[in-house]
This record gives C-alpha cells, sequence and structure tokens, in this order.
C-alpha cells in the first residue's frame, strides 16, 4: 500500500480586484429586483413607501447596454446643497454589473484621493463607495422600495407645461 502525503488544500483567494467586481454583480442583481432599470426611459422617478423619505431615481442616459443613473434622497448637504447621500451608478446590462461611478458625500473625488492617486487607493475607493451601494440597496429593499412604488414625476412636470402652453 503506498502512502500519499497529505497535501494542504489550498483554497484560491480573491483578490481585491476579483472582490469589486463580485460587488458589481451583486449591486446590478439587487438593482435589477429592485427597479429594472434598463425598462425605465430616461427621467426622474420618485419611490415613496410612507415614511417620508423618498427615493429619487434619475435614469440620466439609456443605451443599448448602458444606463447611467442616480440614486438619491431629498436630503441636503448643509454646506453645499447638494443632495446627501446620493450615487451615481452605471449599470451594464450585457456584463450583469452595477457600478458605483461616484457617491457624493460632502467631497470630490479629488479631495479623498488626490490628485494622481496610486492604483491601490483607487481600488479601495472604489471597494467602499460599491459596498455603501450594495448596503443602501439592500435598506432600500427592506423598506420596500421597488418597481411598484416608482412613479414618473418629470412626466408630471411636461404635462403641466403642456397645460401651461395651451392657456
Amino acid at each position: 500500500m503506498s502512502h500519499l502525503a497529505a497535501r494542504p488544500l489550498r483554497v484560491p483567494r480573491l483578490s481585491r480586484f476579483g472582490w469589486l467586481m463580485a460587488l458589481y454583480a451583486e449591486n446590478h442583481a439587487r438593482l435589477v429586483r429592485l427597479f429594472d432599470p434598463a425598462r425605465l426611459a430616461a427621467g426622474t422617478y420618485v419611490s415613496s413607501v410612507g415614511d417620508g423619505l423618498d427615493l429619487r431615481v434619475e435614469v440620466i442616459e439609456q443605451h443599448p447596454y448602458t444606463s447611467e443613473l442616480r440614486l438619491t434622497y431629498d436630503l441636503r448637504d448643509p454646506v453645499t446643497g447638494e443632495p446627501d447621500p446620493s450615487a451615481y451608478v452605471r449599470l451594464y446590462t450585457d456584463a450583469r454589473q452595477a457600478e458605483a461611478t461616484h457617491c457624493y458625500v460632502g467631497r470630490r473625488w479629488q479631495d479623498v484621493l488626490g490628485l494622481n492617486p496610486p492604483p491601490a487607493r483607487v481600488l479601495g475607493h472604489r471597494l467602499r463607495m460599491n459596498t455603501f451601494l450594495g448596503k443602501w440597496l439592500e435598506y432600500l429593499a427592506e423598506r420596500g422600495h421597488g418597481v411598484a412604488t416608482l412613479r414618473r414625476v418629470d412626466a408630471d412636470v411636461a404635462a403641466v407645461d403642456r397645460v401651461i402652453g395651451e392657456c
């Protein structure tokens, strides 16, 4: 009988880049499950679940394989007056990835990373942004936001403009 030397079991490690790509895939699944943004026309939508904290979903651009979105509440940063929290998201339909490209948290990316950040710092920043997006999407689902709670608001504005124009 031969004795085989026990080899240690190698568990593959996930690189930080691999972790980021996995976050993108999870965020895509969450976002599609919540709002199915690829099916929304460009414009502004509001999701209201009766908690006094309405979510704005702005579909900035729609392309054949990508959608550009902005998720935010109607809360304003007291210093700048900009919506905060806010996340800009690029949804890649064909690759099934959703990337938070930037989040407004009171500072510009240059203030956070510097003008010429090393790649490791950029990767770390992207990991934090997309972790934030994933947790936010999970929270929104728990609160009851979704396709059924969305209503288009800029269409209401266009209808009012038409009525005013007819007067």
